[in-house]
């Protein structure tokens, strides 16, 4: 495994150099400087990495050094689990290829015209983003050969393959026998990943970056005791007291995201909404609103939000306690990004007390207690479960 500290050290061109600066990028992180100079060599990859890591800056710059602008079809291809992260990486590789004014991405997804897809796939993009679904459906009406890419990129492939992706992503590898790279990024390495690993890759890279201290999202975690419609008022009341411009509200279910978010607009908090039966033009327009600071609220599900990944999300809010511990993390993951401080609150009621116990053994995080009414931490509280956490 090659590391560098520095961009400087890894000899990269004039074009990403620039790129970088434009984007005051400075200093790779972790996963960065363990993966850009093995991937510019040609090793496949095996990464993991906690979410917010940068690791579409890991991969995106190798694949920007390999390519060879004089051939006219794709050399690289990254498949995605979600519409919304291949959007994500798409503008990601075209903000990294400012100063590299011949280098086209296209982004190809479900829930969008095919036909638009195909009109851009005829302008020879170099790079292509995909989900599985569409990726299959266009090699079936051959709009999109393969036979010339040499570099395969899976991102977020735990959930990826979790989310029922392994038939499609293994029929798309199985199309490529002679590609020259396979990289593999992920947040766990679940046993679906080792499996796609061991049958396509060739003695990988493995690179794993540890949450630590260092790297470990700076978020500070509430919970907050309220029942009822009082959460929505004391959503409205956070927002508006710490000025928040963009915070993202996590419900269990479609019904109460379309309630919350009505009720929140009832309050005078300006919100919106996603879920699965919200059409995908919906979907996106709601979040490039949030994205570019229209709008300060957005309620969703844990499903819909996957993927998404908005830098500068002020603050995370759990109007239920999630389902599963792992959503916990995801949710609260869409805060603290880059190292940047976010805040995660938490509501819960009395029935909900045992499933807060077990996220907070899971994550051996304590959440600090908060006073709904004031608006602040209760600082004489006993930290919930703190004792449970001492005896791990």
């Amino acid at each position: 495994m090659q590391i560098a500290d520095s961009f400087s050290a890894m000899n990269l061109s004039e074009a990403i150099h620039a790129a970088l600066a434009q984007a005051n990028i400075t200093t790779p992180t972790p996963i960065q400087a363990q993966t850009i100079l093995s991937m510019i060599d040609w090793y496949d990859i095996i990464g993991k990495a906690p979410t917010g890591t940068g690791k579409t800056l890991a991969f995106g710059i190798p694949i920007m050094e390999h390519l060879d602008l004089s051939i006219q079809a794709p050399q690289a291809l990254i498949l995605a689990p979600t519409r919304e992260l291949v959007l994500q990486i798409v503008e990601e590789l075209k903000k990294l290829s400012a100063f590299m004014p011949h280098v086209r991405s296209v982004a190809i997804y479900g829930g969008s015209s095919i036909g638009q897809q195909i009109e851009a796939l005829r302008q020879n993009p170099q790079i292509i983003v995909a989900t599985p679904g569409r990726l299959i459906d266009h090699l079936g009406r051959r709009t999109i050969h393969l036979d010339k890419v040499q570099t395969v990129v899976l991102d977020e492939a735990d959930r990826m393959l979790d989310m029922g992706f392994v038939r499609d992503v293994r029929k798309i590898l199985d199309k490529m026998p002679r590609v020259g790279q396979i990289a593999m990024f992920s947040a766990t390495l679940s046993r679906a990943v080792m499996d796609i690993s061991w049958i396509y890759q060739r003695d990988p890279v493995e690179v794993t970056v540890q949450e630590d201290e260092d790297n470990k999202p700076p978020i500070t975690q509430y919970s907050i005791n309220l029942g009822g419609h009082a959460r929505v008022e004391t959503i409205a009341h956070i927002v508006k007291k710490f000025q928040y411009e963009k915070v993202m509200v996590f419900c269990n279910t479609k019904g109460m995201v379309q309630g919350v978010a009505k009720r929140l607009n009832q309050a005078g908090c300006k919100a919106d909404c996603i879920h699965g039966d919200i059409r995908q033009s919906q979907r996106e327009k709601v979040l490039a609103s949030f994205r570019k600071g229209h709008l300060p609220v957005i309620v969703c599900t844990d499903v819909a939000a996957r993927g998404i990944d908005i830098f500068g999300v002020d603050a995370v809010i759990n109007y239920d306690v999630p389902l599963e511990n792992e959503n916990y993390t995801h949710r609260i993951g869409r805060t603290g990004r880059a190292h940047h401080p976010g805040v995660a609150y938490t509501f819960y009621a009395f029935l909900d007390k045992i499933r807060l116990d077990e996220i907070v053994r899971f994550t051996k995080t304590p959440l600090t207690p908060f006073d709904a009414e004031r608006l602040e931490p209760l600082a004489d509280a006993v930290v919930d479960v703190a004792e449970g956490l001492a005896g791990d």
